[in-house]
């Protein structure tokens, strides 16, 4: 008789298969990795970082390789919120039929207030992840991720025009990550999702100039795991919403890890634009993972280390 391991998790009364969801801005609209595999054995999906206006994106290049990570500042290239909903949303649900999480990014209180009011109404969504790391136009460019009241401010005005389950997403380029998480919760937060990348550079030594147009990008990867895991321990254990661990994970192996740090879901980000199969294959090696470690649910390791 084989045994069954249980991988599915629950989100905010949003059930998951599994833990695994791929990471916005590394999984597209979905539509290009479903020409490698089926897409429906993925726990949810996370869209495109989606504004009100449409966005070219920061000029090229703005991809740089780097030991164990990638450095990437396209700057939310998207087609803006009204053609995700009329096009891309519709498009994806022909092909995928689990959760989709809409990840919505502003410039502006106004921007989130409305986006998400927007996406709010769409059935095809069930989860609503608000991404904190842009800069603030009104405010002299400070992220609104940066200082507790601000993170606080966008939780409240979104909260006050959605239904759905709202994740605020973090950036770990802030002195205390729990005070910002903490604020968020207190502010009326379904969860946390964290972390987002670093900031990175790389030079070009022939040319002495930055390899990236903007010099400086979002560092991902293999490199930012520990310090992922770490912050997912630490808002985990500070706040009582659930937490969507993200940031260098690869295997099957750190799904566990960070689950065990108290993440309920798990997102692939860089990985998946290394080998496009890289989500599919962690799930895949889940059963082994938890055979080999004496897990039966995955949830029942959700916070385990104290």
């Amino acid at each position: 008789m084989v045994k069954h391991y249980d991988t599915s998790v629950e989100l905010c009364g949003v059930k998951l298969d599994n833990p695994i969801v791929p990471a916005s801005g590394t999984f597209g609209f979905g539509q290009e990795f479903a020409e490698f595999y089926d897409i429906n054995c993925l726990g949810a999906i996370s869209i495109k970082g989606t504004t009100r206006d449409a966005r070219f994106g920061n000029p090229t290049p703005r991809i740089a390789e780097c030991k164990s990570g990638i450095i990437n500042a396209v700057g939310l290239q998207n087609p803006g919120i009204d053609r995700v909903i009329s096009e891309e949303l519709p498009r994806l649900r022909e092909i995928y039929h689990k959760p989709i999480v809409a990840n919505i990014s502003g410039f502006s209180y106004e921007e989130f207030e409305e986006c998400c009011a927007k996406i709010d109404k769409e059935e095809q969504v069930e989860i609503i992840e608000v991404n904190i790391s842009c800069p603030n136009v009104h405010k002299g460019g400070v992220n609104f991720g940066s200082q507790p009241e601000a993170a606080a401010e966008v939780t409240r005005r979104v909260k006050a025009v959605t239904t759905k389950p709202v994740f605020i997403k973090l950036s770990p380029n802030v002195t205390d990550i729990v005070a910002i998480a903490r604020a968020c919760e207190e502010a009326g937060a379904d969860g946390i999702c964290l972390i987002n990348t670093l900031f990175g550079m790389r030079i070009d030594t022939l040319r002495r100039k930055p390899v990236i147009a903007n010099k400086m990008g979002g560092f991902s990867g293999d490199a930012i795991f520990p310090v992922a895991l770490r912050m997912v321990y630490q808002v985990a254990n500070a706040c009582s919403i659930p937490v969507m661990g993200c940031g260098g994970v690869s295997s099957a192996s750190d799904v566990i890890e960070m689950m065990m740090a108290g993440a309920t879901a798990v997102q692939v980000g860089a990985a998946n634009l290394r080998n496009p199969y890289a989500s599919k294959e962690i799930i895949e090696a889940l059963p082994k993972e938890m055979e080999r470690l004496g897990i039966e649910r995955l949830r029942d390791i959700i916070g385990i280390v104290k």
